[in-house]
């Protein structure tokens, strides 16, 4: 597979799952949803334990022995997290999504008697409109904001395979059934937004994997696992792990990587 196959993929599915939900509706019950959540909580924890696994790769020991990998993980964690929670990128992430639904989003002009040319065919084409920029807004939010997003488009673009993705975008196709059914069409062009979000960040893994030595990428690799445990203890509903506040350690990993390398 290709870099950037993920984000095709996931651009497909919510294309598709965005025609079901124009033609079927809001018929899918909740119990379905609910339950392939779940199956997909399930399954994010057996990737992100499967990428955990790379704390033991023969490429990490042996740059820095056999002692330091999980010490590495774990300082990235925490200094992060620590980073990462001052900031607080989870609420940041929570005021971005507000203020471009505020930008795009427009007030319907009142159609009262001081506005006698406002006819009911022009109420109706900017109702549409306004359903429609609603419905672009919030998918794009919910599919672009978020660190599956980030985490899986990395991965995808580093060249350590597009399942993160593939898993998110089965995700988000089940999310645009539900959105399209009560949004309209304007869900399905949030495929768009999904596209350039996802490739420039698949675009920023592919250009730094070129770059970043075998240990270095072993150390991202088994931190980004942790992480996609995080969210697939979210997904489960078990325990609400800020994933976002602890993203700066995919930055840390290989800084401390190249240190202990350097210093022993």
């Amino acid at each position: 597979m290709f870099p950037g196959f993920g984000t095709v993929v996931n651009v497909a599915t919510i294309v598709v799952g965005s025609a079901i939900g124009l033609l079927v509706g809001a018929r899918l019950p909740q119990r379905t949803r609910d339950t392939v959540t779940d199956a997909l909580g399930l399954v994010t924890l057996l990737i992100g334990g499967l990428s955990a696994v790379a704390v033991t790769s023969d490429a990490l020991t042996g740059a820095v022995g056999t002692a330091a990998p999980v010490l590495i993980v774990l300082g990235s964690l925490l200094i992060g997290g620590i980073a990462g929670s001052l900031v607080d990128i989870e609420l940041r992430l929570e005021q971005f999504g507000g203020w471009l639904r505020g930008r795009l989003a427009r007030r319907q002009p009142s159609s009262g008697l001081g506005h006698p040319s406002t006819g009911s065919g022009h109420v109706s084409d900017h109702a549409a409109r306004e359903r429609f920029i609603e419905g672009f807004v919030s998918a794009s939010l919910v599919f672009c904001v978020g660190p599956l997003t980030i985490l899986g488009s990395l991965f995808d673009g580093i060249g350590l395979g597009s399942q993160q993705l593939i898993l998110k975008a089965t995700l988000d196709g089940f999310a645009s059934i539900a959105f399209a059914a009560s949004l309209g069409a304007g869900v399905m062009a949030a495929a768009v937004a999904v596209a350039i979000v996802q490739g420039a960040l698949t675009l920023v893994g592919f250009l730094v994997g070129d770059v970043l030595p075998a240990p270095e990428l072993a150390a991202i690799t088994a931190t980004g696992g942790l992480l996609l445990l995080g969210v697939g203890l979210r997904l489960l509903q078990l325990k609400p792990v800020p994933v976002g506040n602890l993203l700066p350690a995919l930055l840390v990993a290989p800084l401390l990587t190249a240190l202990v390398a350097a210093l022993r």
